[in-house]
């Protein structure tokens, strides 16, 4: 039994088109979907094997199209226009839809739906060669590493809300393995408010992230990924965060995915994140992914998420309900917590705290970072990681977070990661 999603957008074919998969003893429509929006969030749950969508659907992208295939939903396109049309060859290709049923063949849509193989980003299949089996490669090669090359971790510093310090984490983080000659792209994925360009002192009138969304929803992010980038030093690119908290709803959790995924390929990625894992309850009916599916976005694409949180009595007690709350999650993605501005003040020894978050979730690793208000103040106002400032116990906490994290940046020998991967050349 195939169970299908049908998106028309409006298009006189869905009547039809609805009746005919509906008639077919193999094929069960779960649902007609009102928007792209819709499509991606019904196919999260896991029930649907294809999505019929209109080829001409407003906001119908190559990332929708990749968050299609990730939740192992194929894609099949109708046109109102003959399949072998050039202009629609070209937009199916450019979207990486490999079944298109075109004007004149709709009668045999349920054939297509349930006999078509998913080539996924290696041809273009007309209705005619469908029915007969016949393939015609075109696509070329979907995003990732350069062959030849090993694709970089994605290390999502997450934490409970607060402030307990994820983006100050974060941004050292990434610019301690810089300073060791890594390259690493540093991404701001707040959707609450960034402010990892504040941090490091960039004055961008351009978010990288949203220019990241529209190349995305063009199909030209594969190409132009510098573009969105922001040069600091020689090994650290930072595509820079949302100008304002409210404009959240230009970026799709797709577009996260195939940012992460594109970004994996020029370095060790290191993602600051916002501070909710909630739902939005509109999702479920319907409508567009909420606020917070950016950070769930991020946290499903993690190779390891490092979760901070503040070592005072409220900030604990966050992190405690946190962790639970992120092992439902992650399914098995290594987690590691930093205990943040730790201080003697405070009466509790770090065993003591060890023992509370072993208590609540099974962690890669413990660390704690000791206050260092007038550190961080100083690279805050001088727009620099706290490793230029000056030495102190915090920057060793760091680096030492950075050996745990990042393995390979231990041995890495300083100015020469670009031979191991190609240099990003990225904007100023």
């Amino acid at each position: 039994m195939i169970c299908v999603l049908l998106l028309a957008a409006g298009e006189p074919w869905e009547s039809p088109a609805l009746t005919d998969l509906e008639a077919h003893p193999g094929v069960v429509v779960l649902k007609r979907c009102v928007d792209v929006d819709d499509l991606l969030a019904s196919v999260t749950s896991g029930q649907a094997d294809v999505a019929v969508v209109s080829l001409d659907a407003p906001g119908l992208d190559p990332a929708s199209v990749a968050h299609l295939r990730r939740h192992a939903v194929r894609p099949v396109a109708v046109t109102s226009v003959r399949s072998d049309d050039v202009d629609v060859r070209e937009r199916a290709q450019r979207l990486g839809i490999a079944a298109v049923v075109g004007a004149g063949e709709l009668d045999s849509l349920p054939e297509v739906v349930t006999t078509a193989d998913d080539v996924a980003d290696t041809a273009v299949v007309r209705l005619d060669d469908a029915v007969a089996g016949a393939v015609v490669p075109d696509l070329a090669a979907g995003p990732g590493a350069a062959p030849g090359t090993e694709a970089g971790r994605v290390v999502v510093v997450w934490g409970p809300a607060g402030a307990p310090g994820r983006t100050t984490v974060a941004t050292n983080l990434a610019c301690e393995v810089a300073r060791r000659g890594v390259d690493v792209v540093l991404t701001d994925l707040d959707p609450w408010g960034g402010a990892v360009a504040q941090q490091l002192g960039i004055l961008d009138e351009v978010s990288g992230l949203l220019s990241a969304a529209r190349l995305a929803a063009a199909g030209q992010l594969d190409d132009r990924f510098p573009s969105v980038c922001r040069g600091v030093g020689d090994h650290l690119a930072v595509v820079t965060g949302l100008p304002r908290a409210d404009r959240w709803r230009e970026v799709r959790p797709a577009h996260v995915e195939q940012l992460l995924d594109r970004a994996r390929g020029h370095g060790q990625v290191v993602v600051d994140s916002g501070f909710s894992l909630e739902d939005d309850a509109g999702s479920d009916f319907g409508g567009r992914p909420g606020r917070n599916a950016l950070t769930l976005a991020a946290v499903e694409q993690a190779d390891e998420v490092v979760v901070v949180g503040a070592a005072d009595p409220v900030g604990l007690a966050r992190l405690a309900r946190g962790l639970v709350e992120l092992g439902e999650r992650t399914a098995g993605t290594p987690v590691r917590v930093v205990v943040n501005r730790m201080r003697g003040s405070i009466g509790w020894t770090e065993k003591e705290i060890a023992g509370m978050v072993e208590g609540f979730s099974r962690v890669a690793g413990l660390h704690f970072l000791p206050e260092d208000r007038a550190g961080v103040d100083k690279a805050l106002v001088s727009g620099r990681p706290l490793a230029e400032v000056g030495d102190s116990p915090l920057v060793h906490g760091l680096a030492a977070l950075a050996d745990a994290t990042f393995p390979a940046s231990v041995d890495a020998p300083t100015g020469r990661a670009g031979r191991r991967r190609g240099r990003l050349r990225t904007k100023f």
